[in-house]
């Protein structure tokens, strides 16, 4: 004798389903390996022109100045290429 399927047994198998998929950090899906290194890429640039930006308000010398903005001007570039 054959019984027609109740409501939980559809619902486990829906639950099986969606833990088959692929699923990242908080359940979302996976990132492919180029999206992740380009967001570190972007992160490190992040970081490196809240450094430039911090020793450059402390900067006295007006050619230690000048190199910062050179550098400020090529991080904020690169940050434009990655985004």
């Amino acid at each position: 004798m054959t019984m027609a399927r109740g409501w939980e047994s559809k619902d486990v198998e829906a639950q099986v389903e969606a833990d088959d998929s692929p699923k990242g950090h908080y359940g979302k899906t996976t990132k492919s390996p180029e999206l992740l290194r380009r967001e570190a890429e972007r992160k490190d640039l992040q970081l490196s022109r809240i450094r430039i930006v911090h020793d450059l308000e402390s900067a006295t010398n007006p050619n230690h100045r000048k190199s910062l903005e050179a550098a400020l001007a090529h991080l904020d570039k690169k940050i434009a290429e990655v985004s």
